[in-house]
């Protein structure tokens, strides 16, 4: 499972219980460039940026909070946190993959440790 992504977009599934799943928008970062650049100097974002490899970020020169969701190389959830701007985050040890999203994003769709998820190229 030591899959690579390029750059560009597709669609994150989530998978949720009794088969449900949300499908969200996705930005994908695979390339050194991309990933360091991620969400710096945006004002929002429409759905979420997965950042391949990654296992951990940080948030300066952000503009806003957003929440991070750590995966591991099965695309399971292993973490989910929320950052403010101008923060360090501390890596995570069994992370392979990063997801950012606006503040607040996740919980809407249902992204929580536990959680596996899907990543679907366009």
């Amino acid at each position: 499972m030591g899959r690579r992504w390029r750059d560009g977009r597709g669609v994150l599934v989530v998978h949720g219980e009794g088969g449900a799943h949300v499908r969200v928008p996705l930005e994908i970062a695979g390339s050194y460039r991309a990933r360091t650049k991620g969400l710096l100097g945006r004002e929002s974002v429409e759905g979420a940026m997965l950042l391949s490899p990654a296992n951990n970020v940080h948030t300066f020169r952000m503009r806003m909070p957003i929440d991070v969701a750590y995966l591991d190389r099965r695309l399971t959830v292993i973490a989910v946190r929320t950052m403010r701007p101008g923060l360090l985050g501390a890596p995570r040890l069994r992370s392979r993959h990063v997801l950012e999203a606006e503040a607040g994003a996740m919980a809407g769709w249902g992204v929580r440790v536990g959680v596996r998820v899907e990543v679907v190229e366009e």
